[in-house]
């Protein structure tokens, strides 16, 4: 955790125009271009671009989102947030993302998840009573893609493949390649046995609660004679100049857009205590001032041992004004705290 490195995620969440009425997907994807530019200027580490496949959120396709951003980057590493890879193939998941490391001089990455929504099987024709194998069968798939050998597979969801070279190839070594787990013991073992950095997906509750994740983890690689892998987290954060205007600005989209996630799936709507409680010190909301989001981040850091945070820092509908003040705040001032902070600790 010496190097902590800071990042930022973004589904493409459908933001407002002054009339209330909801910006068109194509205004969103162009936003989320500017939004990436400037959290490369700002010296943000990197950036994790969603998929989905319904009307709120305005990317299907984060490789080509990620590929204009490339373009008008130069430092910041880019990826998925997640590639849902259980309704995809991984072939063709590993050729885009190869290309986009050629495009970026080398800055590509991916994170593979099963995704927290399902519209994506329908979609393109999978059956969600294959939901594990699915996800079982592709990922180790894409493991065997991953290395750039001739690959010989043989599963039972896709015909086998014997000797078959997959194109192009990195200029240096492997697709930096994640595995997002939401809490399952299960996942967590799973990313271990391939021996591929974990994400941790926190959207609830104390972050601290998934050390026994982190722990367990770490224990399989071990015992799996793995070498030692990067932990990160992924957690909805919203950063202005004080605590207040923080939550001011970021209850109306992310109560509005929690809530009606929660209903979908028959939970309850958030309520506006739920909210502040989980944006409080032991909550997973990094929502405040950047004094207060850098200590919440140091904590949870220090606990859970992390090599990256990154927050999701679209959360419903707000303003591309507010996102890109966030941002800023997030790479000049946040960004800044945090290793003066870490630096305090180790001394």
């Amino acid at each position: 955790m010496s190097d902590l490195q800071l990042g930022i995620d973004t589904f493409g969440d459908v933001t407002l125009a002054d009339d209330g009425t909801p910006h068109s997907h194509a205004h969103v994807i162009r936003d989320v271009v500017a939004q990436g530019v400037l959290a490369d200027q700002v010296g943000l580490d990197f950036m994790g671009v969603g998929e989905h496949h319904r009307p709120d959120f305005a990317i299907s396709a984060p490789d080509v989102v990620l590929t204009a951003i490339a373009a008008r980057t130069e430092r910041i590493r880019l990826g998925s947030a997640v590639t849902v890879l259980s309704s995809d193939d991984p072939l063709r998941v590993f050729q885009r993302f190869a290309t986009l490391d050629a495009v970026s001089s080398g800055r590509a990455e991916v994170i593979l998840g099963r995704g927290s929504f399902v519209e994506s099987f329908p979609l393109f024709g999978y059956e969600l009573d294959q939901y594990e194998t699915l996800f079982e069968e592709k990922l180790d798939l894409f493991a065997h893609v991953r290395e750039q050998t001739p690959v010989t597979w043989q599963g039972t969801t896709r015909r086998p493949l014997r000797d078959q070279a997959v194109y192009p190839h990195l200029e240096d070594g492997l697709l930096p390649t994640w595995v997002a787990v939401g809490g399952s013991p299960q996942s967590v073992v799973r990313a271990a046995s391939y021996g591929l950095p974990l994400m941790l997906a926190i959207i609830g509750g104390d972050p601290l609660a998934f050390k026994q994740f982190t722990d367990l983890y770490r224990c399989a690689l071990g015992e799996l004679g793995r070498d030692p892998q990067p932990v990160g987290v992924h957690a909805p954060g919203h950063i202005a100049e004080t605590d207040e205007q923080a939550l001011a600005e970021a209850w109306p989209t992310m109560g509005a857009t929690f809530s009606k996630i929660a209903l979908e799936r028959g939970g309850r709507a958030m309520g506006e205590g739920q909210f502040r409680a989980q944006a409080g010190p032991d909550g997973a909301y990094f929502v405040g001032s950047p004094e207060t989001v850098a200590r919440k981040i140091v904590r949870v850091a220090t606990a859970l041992d992390l090599d990256r945070i990154d927050l999701k820092y679209a959360n419903g509908a707000m303003p591309h004004s507010q996102l890109m003040s966030s941002l800023e705040l997030y790479g000049t001032r946040v960004a800044p705290l945090v290793r003066d902070m870490l630096a305090d600790a180790r001394a």
